[in-house]
């Protein structure tokens, strides 16, 4: 392993170089430039020196992503304090549990988790401090009300004349330094917190700004729609753009797709950075309906005019997404093969990579233009890559890695680290896959996923579904075992299903032809016995991922 830069001074490189420009935005809020993000950090670190937070000790974040939940993880990093992210969509008894599992010192907290949580069940708690505006929302000890009620004082007694770019000193990590503890949301209910070393951050980091800076100028504009707590949404979207001197915009608010569509022909972003199900809604709600008419189809079969026809619907697509990105990146599932071979059909800048929390999160990728559909890319830097497999191009099995962006371990959990790693020190991903010849990484899905079909066949429910989503009014799908048989869980379209009027057994009857038609392209061992109608959306994890273990006794 070759360590010749600090992940901290990535960090104070790109302030001391980008000062005066614009770095942080609350979208339709509040905007930072770089140097009011080094001047908001220099308090923070006040703060802590004051109140008597010590290198290593933890501090825990919980709220939707804002500036001034950039800030505080960057003040706590740059400190020598362990931040500890929690998502923001767990529920208080979670937010509760991760607290005083880290043993966290201080809580900062957004406006939905200040009126979820109660302080008396986090007794080692020094203190509760409110996101919006730095006010504390618990007190117990008087160096920490003191630090907060004379911040301005003492920031004024460091900094006599001003503050600027010369007072700008932080400190130097080590690789195996533990920077960050990330507890997963987890599809199986159940949080482990991700150790992660400052090594992963940098590798992770300067990984992106080598394959994705070189396509993106200093000063972009970029748009955070992953949450900051997720390890996907904090590298690639959060530490690039702040590393890289970009603009970055936070949407503050629940990303629903009118917001997140007002947001991309706002800012206009120089990429994006997204989940599969965001990527689907704009396809399947602002494209289909404008191009899915028989003049189109009409069109795309003559030759003459099919490369022009491509072309135009590749701009309606690159306009969903603000018209001016470099490519679209995907990761933290699976995107849908016919979203997919749509998009690579017209040509429009799609890439897919793959990674795990407990990776930071990189494992695999490549940009659009050496992208090949179906894959996730090559292995990145400072990575290995196998596939635990006799035969890996043909045969899946447990994917592989090892290098610089692996985990320390799980947090007081020396029992699940031992699971995951094993001799050699290759950590064992639990995701199934093969690797073609040239590198390229193909992902079948999950080990605990797999079912055993009726004849002893290994059948991977991810595949069945990525085609039933593809077929008529399927929003998502899960299969199911039950005895013998496969059964097909299915949340309809009920938004496009009322619009045309149908009822509940026109819906049943659809169903009931989209199973046939699944069952004529399955082997016979996969095919799904019934189709049954879930009428609430199924419950996700932030990366929205199907939490499979509520359904799988429906």
């Amino acid at each position: 392993m070759t360590y010749t830069h600090s992940f901290i001074e990535l960090i104070e490189s790109s302030l001391l170089r980008h000062w005066n420009d614009d770095a942080l935005t609350d979208f339709k809020g509040v905007t930072f430039q770089y140097k009011d993000v080094a001047r908001k950090i220099e308090k923070l670190h006040i703060l802590f020196e004051n109140c008597g937070i010590q290198q290593g000790d933890k501090v825990a974040l919980c709220g939707r992503n804002s500036a001034h939940w950039a800030v505080t993880y960057l003040a706590t990093l740059t400190y020598g304090a362990v931040a500890v992210p929690i998502l923001h969509e767990f529920n208080s008894e979670q937010i509760h549990n991760i607290a005083n599992h880290c043993e966290a010192k201080l809580l900062f907290v957004g406006d939905v988790a200040a009126t979820m949580i109660d302080p008396k069940i986090m007794p080692a708690l020094e203190g509760i401090i409110y996101l919006p505006d730095f006010s504390l929302r618990e007190c117990r000890t008087e160096k920490l009300r003191y630090a907060r009620e004379h911040l301005n004082e003492l920031f004024g007694k460091r900094f006599p004349k001003e503050f600027s770019a010369n007072d700008v000193h932080y400190r130097r990590d080590e690789p195996e330094q533990l920077a960050l503890i990330n507890y997963t949301s987890g599809t199986t209910g159940h949080s482990k917190g991700v150790m992660i070393p400052y090594r992963a951050l940098h590798s992770n980091t300067a990984y992106c700004m080598r394959v994705l800076g070189v396509h993106v100028e200093e000063g972009s504009p970029m748009l955070s729609i992953l949450p900051m707590s997720h390890m996907y949404g904090m590298t690639v979207e959060f530490l690039f753009s702040v590393c890289h001197g970009c603009h970055l915009y936070f949407l503050t608010r629940l990303p629903s797709p009118a917001v997140i569509a007002d947001a991309f022909a706002s800012i206009r972003p120089a990429m994006v950075i997204s989940v599969p199900l965001v990527v689907e809604k704009i396809i399947r709600k602002r494209v289909f309906p404008r191009i899915q008419n028989n003049v189109v189809r009409l069109l795309l079969t003559m030759p003459v005019v099919n490369k022009k026809v491509k072309q135009r619907i590749c701009e309606i697509v690159s306009d969903a997404f603000g018209g001016k990105m470099y490519q679209v990146v995907v990761g933290g599932a699976s995107l849908n093969h016919e979203i997919e071979r749509f998009l690579h059909q017209i040509g429009f800048p799609l890439t897919v990579g793959y990674g795990t929390t407990e990776c930071a999160p990189l494992i695999t990728f490549s940009n659009h233009t050496e992208f090949l559909p179906g894959s996730c890319g090559l292995v990145v830097d400072n990575m290995e890559l196998c596939i635990a497999s006799d035969n890996p191009e043909k045969v899946p099995g447990e994917i592989l890695t090892r290098g610089d962006n692996v985990m320390l371990g799980y947090f007081k959990n020396p029992e699940a680290t031992a699971e995951v790693f094993d001799e050699e020190g290759w950590y064992h991903t639990g995701d199934l896959g093969t690797m073609s010849s040239d590198g390229h990484l193909y992902i079948r899905g999950r080990i605990k996923n797999m079912l055993l079909g009726s004849n002893g066949q290994n059948v991977y429910p991810e595949e069945i579904e990525d085609k039933l989503n593809s077929m008529t009014l399927v929003t998502e799908s899960i299969i199911i075992q039950r005895g013998n048989h496969l059964i097909a869980l299915v949340h309809p379209d009920i938004e496009h299903a009322q619009a045309l009027g149908l009822s509940n057994k026109d819906l049943r009857d659809i169903m009931e032809q989209n199973r046939k038609s699944l069952n004529d392209i399955l082997p016979s061992y996969c095919r799904v016995h019934a189709i049954e109608l879930h009428f609430e959306e199924f419950e996700k994890t932030p990366k929205k991922s199907i939490k499979r273990h509520l359904y799988r006794e429906h």
